[in-house]
């Protein structure tokens, strides 16, 4: 059994769960979300909270057990407070900026960057230089800070790049022509 898969996950005011055969369908005040269930495990509603338990008391569903309940609690969580991403743009002249349903990014190549946004995410440009990723779905919000700090990867000599808030890159000496 796993450790993590037996705590209860309680349920705030507003949130409604469907329980499905293989998912289990999230609603709340900022959305709807519908996590699939890993084979082996089942997901109940009991005094106002949600317990996932295995089907068999097989010791390889232990890591299915606590996987089923990191991502049904991500859901809930998701579809209340929502999830964030912050990234910082370093670099003279690097920028970003949002328009409509694309990102334009100036990251120093010969053309800018355009980045559409997907369905069920929110970036915010502050600054020019620093971007915040929300959405509900916490996988696909950490997807997408991945996507657009892969445009430029922070580089370790100069230190410039899109890197994520408060990411600390361990900076190279740069060879030496004596």
């Amino acid at each position: 059994m796993s450790r993590i898969g037996k705590k209860p996950i309680p349920l705030p005011p507003g949130v409604t769960v469907t329980i499905e055969p293989r998912a289990v369908v999230v609603q709340g005040p900022k959305g709807r979300l519908r996590q699939a269930l890993p084979p082996g495990v089942v997901v109940e509603q009991q005094d106002g909270r949600l317990v996932a338990r295995t089907t068999a008391d097989d010791p390889e569903l232990g890591k299915f057990h606590g996987l089923a309940r990191s991502l049904v609690a991500n859901a809930v969580r998701g579809v209340t407070e929502g999830f964030t991403r912050e990234l910082d743009i370093v670099g003279v002249g690097y920028r970003a900026e949002v328009r409509g349903r694309q990102v334009h990014f100036t990251l120093g190549y010969s053309h800018p960057v355009v980045f559409d946004i997907p369905e069920g995410i929110t970036i915010a440009v502050d600054r020019a230089t620093h971007i915040t990723v929300s959405g509900i779905d916490r996988q696909l919000v950490g997807q997408v800070a991945a996507d657009i700090r892969r445009l430029r990867r922070p580089d370790p000599y100069k230190q410039k790049g899109i890197r994520y808030t408060g990411e600390v890159l361990k900076k190279k000496v740069g060879k030496t022509g004596a």
